[in-house]
């Protein structure tokens, strides 16, 4: 069975990217999913010197070796201000210090949503062309706009948003293997 590790891309209780993971792990089969909460990673600021006084934090290793059990990874990001959540973006950093290519090759499904008429397409552009140099291979996109009025009780409400997701989330699958 192929172990899809899923990460939203904020740190959030209420994190909507959260909820858009767990509706969409559902639509995958014979799978072991293994969530991954940034909250449970908590990491200085990367920066240059604090990494020469202290070394890379134990938290980022042990991170480092989970995402290393992948075959696979959704990721759906949070978007602040156009861009990554602080946190995300702060995990990406440290992570890369031990790995460039911090995707390690696999396959991902990388997902955004907002409560805007965009759903993050910003961030999501940013990751979409970015990730594949951090070792991502991209299978699918997607976007959930307006994130309150699309998504209720736990699913997408909107045939077209659901079906959308439905048929990116099986070309995913093809590609696991």
């Amino acid at each position: 069975m192929k172990k899809v590790i899923t990460i939203a891309g904020s740190n959030s209780q209420k994190s909507i990217n959260k909820m858009l993971i767990e509706y969409t792990v559902t639509l995958l089969k014979d799978v072991e999913i293994l969530t991954i909460d940034l909250n449970d990673y908590v990491l200085p600021i990367y920066g240059e010197d604090f990494e020469a006084e202290n070394g890379i934090p134990t938290a980022v290793k042990r991170l480092d070796e989970i995402i290393n059990t992948a075959d696979a990874f959704i990721i759906s990001l949070a978007e602040h201000n156009g861009s990554y959540a602080a946190v995300f973006k702060n995990t990406l950093d440290w992570l890369s210090r031990l790995d460039m290519k911090i995707w390690k090759e696999k396959p991902m499904l990388l997902m955004a949503t907002s409560p805007g008429g965009r759903g993050g397409e910003t961030v999501l552009q940013a990751a979409n062309a970015s990730f594949p140099f951090l070792g991502a291979r991209i299978i699918e996109t997607y976007s959930l706009p307006s994130f309150y009025d699309k998504f209720k009780d736990g699913g997408i409400v909107e045939e077209h948003y659901r079906k959308e997701l439905a048929d990116k989330a099986v070309a995913f699958s093809k590609k696991l293997g």
